[in-house]
């Protein structure tokens, strides 16, 4: 199915169906708004293809990066809970590199590699 079919769906479903579009779809698919940004619960980016984040990130649960090719993460990224790098090129770096990496920002939980 082409993006822009997808993504026409997608928009029906929210402003019809009340459903969100997945955050990993936009994210691929380069749709994320400023909203977007601001994920209120646990984000799973596991096996992502795509080696950075966007900026301004903030996730209220734990950020899943397992298995996924993200070399870095971007300054003032919020972690509300727990950051998991298992098998990530992340997981290269210690946990106050990491921390030091997204300053102003947090990951206030463990990070689990």
């Amino acid at each position: 199915m082409e993006k822009e079919t997808l993504k026409n769906i997608f928009n029906f479903l929210e402003e019809n169906e009340r459903h969100q579009t997945p955050f990993l779809w936009k994210w691929v698919n380069n749709y994320l708004t400023k909203e977007d940004l601001n994920v209120k619960g646990d984000l799973d980016l596991e096996f992502s293809k795509k080696t950075s984040l966007p900026e301004g990130l903030k996730v209220g649960g734990n950020l899943d990066l397992s298995y996924s090719n993200i070399t870095s993460l971007p300054e003032g990224l919020k972690v509300g809970d727990n950051l998991y790098i298992f098998r990530s090129p992340l997981k290269e770096y210690t946990s106050d590199e990491l921390r030091e990496m997204i300053k102003p920002g947090f990951i206030k939980g463990i990070i689990f590699r």
